[in-house]
């Protein structure tokens, strides 16, 4: 057992999409599929339960992280600070499941669902370890709660982005990388990956090198934001034209 939550392991390596990753996805991807179903079945205090469960389980799976790191000496302020976007995202979600709060969801919409589906689909930062170490387990947990979060909040509390909230985040979070930018220089580290490329194995790799690949990114940003707001412009514009008299 104690392997499972050691720094270095030591078991057979993780293969993308080999059969513990795919029934990783397939659970994650059913429990989002599963809200179609409960969205007609839970009452608001069954809603209210779920969304203090969400948002205990993602508080209590963040921490575990920082306690592991900081048992094993690797915790410093260089790569732990919750200042990745998935990091922030995981924070803020916590409080906007106790508060219902739209601007935060907007920010959990559209980060936290495209950031956390890339981190779920390969999960670079965590290859190094297999199921069921504690790494790997954590990383999926995390990644995975941000998802159905997201696709709980919409699906069965009735939130929804629009057209602002689209430009809203997009525009955040370009503003957000500016301080980010400044204090990797100041602290040596390279937050939101923008002082360059990581040194695991990530999609980045296959881009320009530094700087350009930023720019890149800006634009693989601005298409899975649209994606994710995609079915949503259908839904309007489809009301709109049946609004039309005949």
């Amino acid at each position: 057992m104690e392997k499972y939550f050691a720094l270095v392991y030591d078991g057979s390596p993780f293969v993308l999409f080999g059969t513990p990753h795919l029934i990783a996805i397939s659970i994650i991807t059913l429990c989002c599929f599963s809200y179609l179903y409960f969205r007609n079945v839970w009452g608001e205090n069954e809603k209210k339960t779920v969304r203090w469960i969400f948002a205990i389980a993602i508080v209590v799976n963040e921490t575990a992280l920082h306690i592991w790191s900081v048992y094993w000496g690797i915790w410093n302020i260089q790569t732990m600070l919750p200042l990745h976007m998935c990091s922030v995202i995981i924070w803020l979600s916590a409080y906007m499941l106790i508060t219902k709060n739209y601007t935060i969801y907007e920010l959990v919409y559209f980060m936290g669902l495209g950031g956390a589906m890339q981190a779920v689909l390969t999960p670079a930062d965590a290859a190094a370890y297999n199921f069921p170490h504690f790494r790997i387990m954590q990383t999926f947990i995390a990644h995975g709660l941000l998802i159905n979060i997201a696709i709980y909040m919409t699906v069965v509390e009735g939130f929804r982005p629009t057209l602002q909230s689209f430009k809203r985040v997009f525009i955040w979070t370009n503003l957000y990388m500016i301080p980010i930018f400044f204090l990797n220089l100041a602290i040596g580290s390279n937050y939101l990956f923008v002082a360059g490329k990581p040194d695991f194995p990530t999609l980045l790799d296959a881009l320009a090198p530094w700087p350009w690949y930023i720019f890149e990114l800006e634009a693989i940003g601005f298409a899975i934001f649209f994606i994710l707001y995609l079915p949503f412009l259908i839904k309007d514009l489809r009301a709109k034209q049946q609004a039309v008299p005949a």
